[in-house]
C-alpha cells in the first residue's frame, strides 16, 4: 500500500470516507458485538489514537510494538482478552458489502462447533473486487473447505472474516506463526467449513484497489 502506508498504518487508509479499521468495526457493532481486540504494531500510536474516539464496540489493545507475531501469534497473544467463547477473528485490509442478511450474523447463526472447527467467510472470485488470483478453496456441498491445488484454479476466496473457538489455539507455537497452520488442520480434519458470502468482498491491497472499492460501494447505493 505504499506510498500511502509511509506515514499512516494500512488499517487507517480511508476508502469512501471511512478507515479500513472502521470498515470491520462498523459491522460489529451493528451485529451486537460489545468487545473488540485490535492488534498493533507500526505506528501503534496513530491506531491507539484513533481507536480511542471509538465507543462501540469497546476495544482494547493488543501490543506488538516490540514484534510481529504474524496472523496466528497475534490472535493468540490476544487471547487472554477474548474470553473463552467463540469469536470473529477479521483482517483489516479487506471488507465487504451485505447482502440480504449482514454476513456477521449468518456466521454467527452457521457455526455449529459440534461440526467445525472454523467457519471462514468466503467470496466467489468472480464477484471479488481488488482480487486478481486464482481462489484459496473449493467447498463441497455440505460447506466443507479444501485447497486448491497448487495449479487448480479454486472458485472461492477466503474474505478475512471466520469463527472460532480458543481451545483451537492449543498446540499452536509460541511466537510468529500464520493462520494458514490452523486452517490447514482444520481442513484436514473436515472441519474448515465455509460461509458463501451473498454480498460482494472489497480487497483493498494496493492504492488501485481504492479506487475500485469506492465505484463499488457507489453502485451498491445507486
Amino acid at each position: 500500500m505504499r506510498p500511502i502506508t509511509e506515514h499512516i498504518p494500512k488499517p487507517l487508509v480511508e476508502v469512501a470516507g471511512r478507515t479500513l479499521i472502521d470498515h470491520i468495526l462498523d459491522p460489529l457493532e451493528e451485529a451486537g458485538v460489545s468487545l473488540a481486540v485490535v492488534n498493533v504494531h507500526y505506528r501503534a500510536e496513530q491506531m491507539e489514537q484513533h481507536l480511542a474516539a471509538r465507543t462501540a464496540p469497546k476495544v482494547l489493545i493488543s501490543d506488538e510494538r516490540d514484534a510481529l507475531l504474524d496472523s496466528g501469534g497475534g490472535v493468540k497473544k490476544a487471547l487472554s482478552l477474548l474470553g473463552d467463547a467463540p469469536f470473529y477473528v477479521l483482517n483489516a485490509d479487506s471488507f465487504w458489502i451485505d447482502g440480504s442478511r449482514p454476513a456477521l450474523l449468518q456466521l454467527a447463526e452457521a457455526f455449529d462447533p459440534a461440526r467445525m472447527d472454523m467457519l471462514m467467510l468466503v467470496s466467489a472470485t468472480t464477484t471479488a473486487t481488488g482480487y486478481s488470483g486464482r481462489g484459496d478453496f473449493h467447498m463441497n456441498p455440505f460447506g466443507a473447505l479444501t485447497r486448491r491445488g497448487e495449479h487448480q484454479i479454486a472458485p472461492f476466496v477466503y474474505a478475512g472474516v471466520f469463527i472460532v473457538a480458543p481451545k483451537f489455539f492449543e498446540n499452536t507455537p509460541d511466537g510468529p506463526f500464520s493462520l494458514n497452520l490452523l486452517f490447514d488442520r482444520a481442513a484436514a480434519s473436515g472441519r474448515l467449513h465455509g460461509l458463501r458470502l451473498d454480498g460482494f468482498w472489497l480487497h483493498v491491497g494496493t492504492p488501485a484497489s481504492i479506487a475500485e472499492a469506492e465505484q463499488k460501494i457507489e453502485e451498491s447505493v445507486r
